[in-house]
């Protein structure tokens, strides 16, 4: 076997020597792409190669049988995650025979070595918790030569074709290897390892050949297997082989076909974003003579009021000693603190102030980072007060698009929203904001199947009745709340919030967080009082409501590995007690991915399917804006929690370095 599959490589590295003139990059974002199974690679296989830390990218698949859409995310520059819907036409849907299953799962692939001298070398899963229906596990490599990019790797699971019997060289190493267990645990969603690299193994190989700018053409053996003890059943291979090409719309966008295993073609539509190239960089806004018509004094204190105005940060107070000035400055929209910074110091250089600067720096009335101490105060003068701020108004009014997918009814259904955000500064510590929407067109009017009642109350598994009363329920109130932030204390931070806070509940209560922005944790404590809203969207209520309180540790890792990490203990919305654990990574421009999962006195087998609470969510760059996503495989009541618009974290965070 190995004799022969280094025939194959071989050869091909030598036609590429010989015939392909043009350099190409191994790891290049163009003209690298997500396969079948949104993960970077050819038709079916996947490759060694990586994007760069925070790309991220959708595909849409419509296959035989497969239809699917996948998300993918590169929270670091050796690991890519995704996460999978798909559609698998022909295999009915246990319980509702009259429409296709559908099925849900996580890919995700590690690098275990950069393309040098020697290929890239990579290990993957495919489908590694759930199902399991497309179960897979691999390890490949990559290898690159003027124009043309070469791969070679051993495939199990469904990556391994019932015609090979090729002998898993893990089992010389222990007999456990040699057999693999069958399709999933009665519940799903659980990681099965001990299927992991179990079976014989399949060799795959192939390439991917840059014709032009715009076109990369592909070729595989494809091991797909027909079977691999799964209900879904692909037609008997007419081949080995696929193959496929890629049209390069631009940088972001690809069109793919391919005729695969000799049987069908398939069509693939894919979307990625590389936001460290593609995301602006703040341009910093130089004021005008006509700027500086609203103040008094022009000179180099009002020039530096005016310069940090003009980027979004407000001077409430300047005060002054022989060597120092010091700023109280307040900050709403930067997403970081070297932001702030480059800003603060650039308007100090306009300005024409050589003095240092000290800041205390402030956002919706919480003391964040305080650079000016008692010694300051003592000698400083003030020269600036800003009057107090009353009634300032912020709105925004644009359309979303809500999806739905993989119900039971339908794979796909979703509502294009008229959505207004509004914030009232009512004081510099109290606002009122609300968040209003008015349905366009919708198709949930025929989602009718009742869920699937876990206990211990329902709390989110009838959000099919929210989405139905979108058509005839006119405007709809998603949140109308009013906040009150304090800092009794440096480093100690309240907030007491009431109103309508999210979609399905009303409530009042407050946050309490430790903050410290010099160390690398904080830790507070909330406890709310929720009532379930009816199925209007207006003021109305259920008859259902809780008391929680919930502890929460939050950490921020500078190591070789960066990650912010959150821990909450305590009750949830339907009256379970457990924990959630949450890992995610953020990057410059807010750009956030992350995973989640909840462990709560609700066993697995009460839970059913899914067995425990667990999730991924991103933020990511659209048409300017930020699109903040959350996904779970199952909506379950147990381990429900409140949907806030923010907590006392999510404001002071900005505030500590990015890691």
């Amino acid at each position: 076997m190995l004799r022969l599959l280094h025939n194959y490589f071989g050869t091909y590295l030598l036609l590429a020597v010989l015939i392909f003139p043009h350099s190409i990059n191994a790891d290049n974002f163009k003209y690298n792409s997500y396969n079948n199974h949104g993960t970077i690679g050819l038709v079916n296989t996947p490759t060694a190669r990586f994007y760069d830390e925070s790309a991220h990218g959708i595909t849409i698949i419509d296959g035989t049988p497969d239809q699917k859409i996948t998300f993918t995310s590169s929270p670091f520059d050796w690991l890519e995650a995704s996460f999978f819907y798909a559609n698998v036409q022909g295999y009915p849907y246990p319980g509702f025979e009259y429409q296709d299953y559908k099925d849900k799962g996580f890919n995700a692939k590690i690098r275990l070595k950069k393309e040098g001298q020697l290929p890239a070398i990579a290990l993957g899963f495919y489908d590694f918790a759930g199902t399991g229906l497309y179960s897979s596990e691999y390890i490949v490599s990559s290898y690159g030569i003027n124009n043309i990019d070469l791969h070679f790797g051993l495939g199990w699971g469904r990556l391994n074709q019932e015609s090979d019997t090729y002998k898993n060289p893990l089992s010389y190493l222990n007999d456990k290897f040699k057999d693999r267990p069958g399709l999933y645990a009665a519940a799903g969603g659980q990681l099965e390892t001990t299927k992991f690299f179990r079976g014989n193994v399949s060799p795959f190989y192939g390439l991917a050949y840059k014709a032009s700018e715009k076109l990369i053409l592909k070729f595989e053996r494809d091991p797909i297997a027909e079977r691999n003890n799964s209900p879904i059943i692909y037609e008997k291979p007419g081949s080995s082989y696929s193959m496929g090409l890629d049209y390069l719309i631009n940088d972001r966008f690809t069109l793919g076909a391919s005729f695969e295993r000799g049987n069908f073609f398939s069509l693939r539509f894919v979307y990625k974003n590389n936001p460290k190239t593609t995301l602006k960089k703040y341009e910093y806004k130089n004021p005008t003579p006509d700027d500086y018509d609203d103040y008094e004094n022009r000179n180099k204190y009002g020039k530096l009021i005016r310069n940090l105005d003009k980027n979004s940060i407000g001077v409430n107070k300047i005060t002054e000693t022989s060597k120092s000035i010091g700023l109280e400055l307040t900050q709403f929209v930067h997403p970081n603190i070297k932001l702030v910074e480059q800003i603060i110091n650039q308007a100090k250089v306009n300005s024409g102030i050589e003095k240092d600067i000290k800041t205390d720096l402030k956002i919706a009335g919480l003391s964040a980072i305080s650079e000016i101490d008692e010694d300051f105060q003592r000698s400083a003068r003030t020269i600036y007060q800003r009057k107090t701020l009353k009634n300032v108004v912020s709105t925004s009014t644009n359309i979303r698009f809500r999806p739905y997918i993989a119900s039971r009814e339908e794979f796909f259904k979703g509502a294009l929203l008229l959505v207004n955000n509004t914030e009232i500064v009512i004081r510099k510590n109290l606002f009122f904001n609300w968040n209003l929407k008015y349905n366009l067109v919708n198709n949930f009017d025929d989602l009718r199947f009742p869920p699937i009642d876990t206990g211990p109350a329902q709390v989110r598994s009838d959000n099919k009745q929210y989405l139905k009363n979108m058509v005839n329920s006119g405007i709809l109130i998603g949140r109308a709340q009013l906040d009150y932030h304090i800092t009794p204390k440096n480093n100690h931070h309240l907030m007491f919030t009431g109103g309508i806070l999210e979609d399905m509940f009303s409530g009042a209560g407050m946050e309490y967080l430790y903050f410290k922005p010099n160390t690398n944790y904080s830790f507070g404590i909330e406890a709310f009082k929720v009532k379930k809203r009816d199925y209007n969207w207006k003021f109305g209520h259920l008859d259902y409501e809780n008391t929680m309180v919930n502890a929460k540790f939050y950490y921020r890792n500078y190591g070789l590995i960066p990650f912010d990490m959150k821990l909450s203990f305590g009750e949830y919305l339907a009256g379970d007690v457990g924990s959630t654990v949450e890992f995610s990574r953020t990057f410059n421009g807010g750009v956030q991915f992350g995973a989640w999962a909840s462990f709560t006195d609700v066993t697995s087998e009460q839970f059913g399917e899914g067995s425990f609470d667990k999730g991924i969510f991103f933020k990511i760059p659209i048409y300017g804006g930020l699109f903040d996503y959350r996904w779970r495989p199952l909506t379950k009541d147990p381990a429900a929690a409140l949907n806030r618009k923010h907590t006392l974290h999510d404001l002071l965070v900005k505030f500590k370095p990015l890691n």
